[in-house]
């Protein structure tokens, strides 16, 4: 017996568009938050150079996508 597989581009490209878009938005709170901390009078730049690795990561991982 033979099988096909159909392939839905549309839907792969639904999944897609919307897992970007959740890496840009987690991308965009990450900036937020480095940019709250950055403005404290002390702020802490191992908390803030987490953020950054963090959001570096995202946007590898966006790259990565296109």
């Amino acid at each position: 017996m033979i099988y096909f597989v159909i392939h839905h581009p549309r839907k792969e490209n639904v999944m897609e568009n919307s897992h970007v878009s959740a890496l840009s938005a987690k991308h965009a709170g990450l900036e937020a938050r480095i940019k709250a901390e950055s403005s404290r009078p002390m702020p802490d730049d191992i908390l803030v150079a987490s953020l950054k690795k963090q959001k570096l990561r995202v946007k590898e991982e966006m790259q990565g996508r296109h």
